[in-house]
């Protein structure tokens, strides 16, 4: 078999754990995007409108027509052959409530407001949400709370060395933007994500992968509906910074400020 464009990646890394359970079977298949949509009819993954979910090449995108206008109106995801869009199609699979909450805010927006130079701040935060975001998890309490505001405040040597033990055990991180997920292919310490963050009991680490997934993809998705998204919801995050992410994450690592940046004061 020639080699493919998702051939050789380092599967085994912590930021790829958010799909990886359901592209082990598609990166083994024959025909990447036929399993894909065997996939979407077994499990009759549809849009917002109701309509079934299929994944079409670029080229059965209509001239003129705006992608994710297209996929509203249709079902239809184009994806091209490459990383970019096989990780939008992967977090399809994994989040397919999220997705179709985000598509249902973008259209709406593009139907709104038509196709600009600006994208007006709802269709703006949404597509950063579905580009570059990371779900941040924590457990609904004091110490929880504390790690936020910390990450919030980036007291970076606190919540990543104090509080290192959390992660794992009250606080998670889930890779969602495919964007995001495309550029940690290739490392680099200055990768930074914007996080959402979610509220859980301390029940929500006990449980296996598939029900922590199944939760999030429900809660967040009707946060989504529930909330006027705005570009000023989320937090950075330097995702290598995360504890186990990185190789010797110690003093030094955290002290790069060039990555690990103080805030701005306004």
């Amino acid at each position: 078999m020639a080699a493919r464009f998702f051939d050789g990646l380092d599967w085994p890394q912590a930021w790829f754990a958010t799909v990886l359970p359901l592209a082990r079977d598609l990166i083994a298949s024959d025909n990447w995007r036929a399993h894909l949509n065997a996939q979407t009819q077994q499990r009759q993954l549809c849009n917002h409108l109701g309509l079934p979910l299929q994944f079409i090449t670029q080229e059965e995108l209509p001239e003129g027509v705006a992608y994710e206008a297209h996929i509203s109106a249709t079902g239809k995801v184009p994806t091209r052959e490459n990383l970019h869009d096989f990780f939008n199609a992967l977090v399809w699979l994994t989040f397919p409530k999220i997705k179709r909450q985000l598509n249902a805010l973008q259209s709406a927006q593009i139907a709104s407001f038509g196709i600009g130079k600006s994208r007006g701040t709802a269709r703006d935060a949404a597509t950063i949400f579905d580009e570059n975001a990371a779900i941040l998890v924590v457990e609904n309490s004091a110490a929880g709370r504390a790690l936020v505001d910390q990450l919030r405040e980036h007291q970076w040597h606190a919540a990543f060395i104090a509080q290192r033990a959390m992660f794992g055990r009250q606080a998670e991180v889930w890779s969602f933007g495919h964007a995001l997920m495309e550029k940690l292919v290739k490392p680099y310490k200055a990768i930074t994500a914007h996080t959402w963050v979610v509220w859980a009991d301390a029940t929500f680490f006990t449980l296996e992968w598939q029900q922590r997934r199944s939760w999030l993809d429900t809660h967040v998705s009707e946060q989504l509906v529930s909330h006027n998204l705005s570009t000023a919801d989320y937090t950075p995050l330097p995702i290598l910074g995360i504890p186990g992410w990185w190789l010797d994450q110690d003093q030094a690592f955290y002290a790069d400020a060039s990555v690990f940046r103080a805030k701005r004061v306004k």
